[in-house]
């Protein structure tokens, strides 16, 4: 396929396709694509410490569901005839649904049940796109819990950074929203059991 320019708009069907010769992965925003760029440390060290305490509360809980890091893609209904695809930083799905996805684009369709939660770790310049696009989004798609976590210092203006987690949980087609900070206990609903503090999760600490 032609390497995408500023003006370039794709379809789901060419984002699927689209290679450019790097490793670059893509999201797509309403016809555009969206570079993923290359995490801080940190944010690697949260995903992978949520990533396994949510194996855990899984396995304590029984469930069929498996949790993927960043390997399983959303598609969003269209705005304007332009298509978006999303892929969050943790994604939990039943295991059967992860089965299906093996040998094809690891991308859930419009017709496919959502996500059972999701989490994004916002990076410096995300935090608009992660609190306000991906939330109405993910809203639409019918995502049970999207779980999003703010930990950076400073942000790029060099202001210190409102450090917290925030559980968003989807009630009667909206999302109810809570804020977490410091030693406060993040209450997920998907996982009761799961004690975890903001402060635990946003360090990657126990």
């Amino acid at each position: 396929m032609t390497p995408a320019t500023a003006t370039s708009l794709f379809t789901f069907d060419e984002y699927l396709t689209y290679e450019d010769g790097t490793d670059t992965r893509y999201e797509l925003f309403r016809g555009e694509l969206v570079a993923m760029g290359q995490p801080r440390g940190q944010h690697a060290e949260i995903m992978r410490f949520c990533e396994r305490h949510l194996e855990t509360a899984i396995e304590q809980a029984g469930f069929a569901w498996v949790v993927r890091q960043a390997a399983i893609g959303v598609r969003v209904p269209q705005v304007g005839r332009r298509d978006t695809s999303r892929v969050p930083d943790l994604c939990i799905v039943p295991t059967t649904q992860w089965e299906g996805l093996l040998n094809r684009e690891a991308v859930i369709e419009l017709d496919e049940p959502a996500p059972l939660l999701v989490m994004e770790v916002v990076s410096m310049g995300t935090g608009i796109t992660d609190h306000r696009h991906k939330r109405v989004e993910y809203n639409i798609v019918g995502i049970p819990v999207y779980i999003i976590v703010d930990w950076v210092d400073v942000d790029r203006n060099n202001k210190p950074g409102d450090k917290r987690v925030t559980v968003l949980n989807l009630v009667e087609g909206f999302y109810d929203e809570t804020v977490y900070r410091g030693d406060q206990v993040v209450e997920i609903p998907t996982f009761p059991a799961l004690k975890l503090t903001a402060n635990q999760i946003i360090r990657a600490k126990v």
